[in-house]
């Protein structure tokens, strides 16, 4: 397992997804007859939204990077719990927060990437997974179909903190986010060599197309789970509790 865990570009996932899907019939190793096409309207409603499968990942590790949470959404997963954030995000540890290829071990107060790259990971998957579900057909839902719920921690201090407090702020809303809206112009200046290179994708009307992309919604996440310390005073968990309701007016479920 690598020490260190790297993020790539927009850019370069969009076209590692694309050729990989074009030469290979598949994405990050997914064939594409194992992607998971929801073929009924039917729906689920949970945090006032629409959620097509009560299944997803649980934060971790794995939810950190954004072709992870492409991955699961491409397999079925519709509720993506992204992985825990909280103010110390420049610890050094000898290994990712978990290693299981024996035994399993848990690094608490850990993460690999810094808020700011957390951030990125969460809205690069965010575009995406709404460009995927229209090209590939993986839902004939007109709603979105899948929910990202945000994971923080571990006290009340460190949640308040500016950088923390941008984080969560961005999630709920990330309509001043330079990154939300340059990842939109960029997948519209791009579509057309897509479809050229991807003969699936030819029957699409580019133009609603770039209409459905320019739509998405700049509402990432509008619930968190709340992660705390083993032994952590019920009075701190009912603080931060009523920070996050009441302050970020954020759905709350605890970890």
């Amino acid at each position: 397992m690598a020490q260190r865990m790297k993020t790539i570009s927009f850019e370069k996932i969009f076209n590692w997804m694309f050729t990989e899907l074009r030469e290979h019939d598949q994405i990050f190793g997914i064939p594409s007859t194992k992607f998971l096409k929801k073929e009924n309207p039917a729906s689920l409603e949970i945090f006032d939204e629409k959620l097509e499968y009560p299944l997803g990942p649980a934060a971790g590790p794995h939810t950190q990077l954004a072709q992870n949470i492409i991955v699961s959404y491409l397999v079925g997963g519709r509720f993506m719990e992204l992985k825990t954030v909280q103010k110390l995000d420049n610890l050094g540890i000898e290994k990712p927060c978990i290693d299981a290829e024996d035994e399993g071990y848990n690094v608490e107060w850990s993460q690999e990437l810094s808020l700011e790259e957390s951030f990125d990971e969460y809205l690069k998957s965010w575009v995406l997974l709404h460009l995927l579900k229209e090209v590939l057909g993986l839902s004939k839902n007109s709603e979105r179909g899948f929910i990202f719920n945000m994971s923080v921690g571990y006290d009340l201090e460190g949640i308040k903190t500016e950088r923390m407090d941008k984080f969560i702020d961005n999630l709920i809303d990330a309509k001043n986010s330079i990154s939300f809206q340059k990842y939109k112009n960029w997948l519209i200046d791009n579509l057309e060599n897509v479809v050229r290179l991807n003969s699936l994708l030819n029957a699409f009307d580019i133009s609603q197309l770039k209409s459905k992309i320019e739509d998405i919604s700049p509402n990432i996440s509008n619930s968190v789970t709340l992660s705390t310390m083993h032994g952590c005073p019920p009075q701190d968990i009912e603080s931060i509790a009523k920070y996050l309701i009441k302050e970020k007016t954020c759905i709350l479920t605890l970890n």
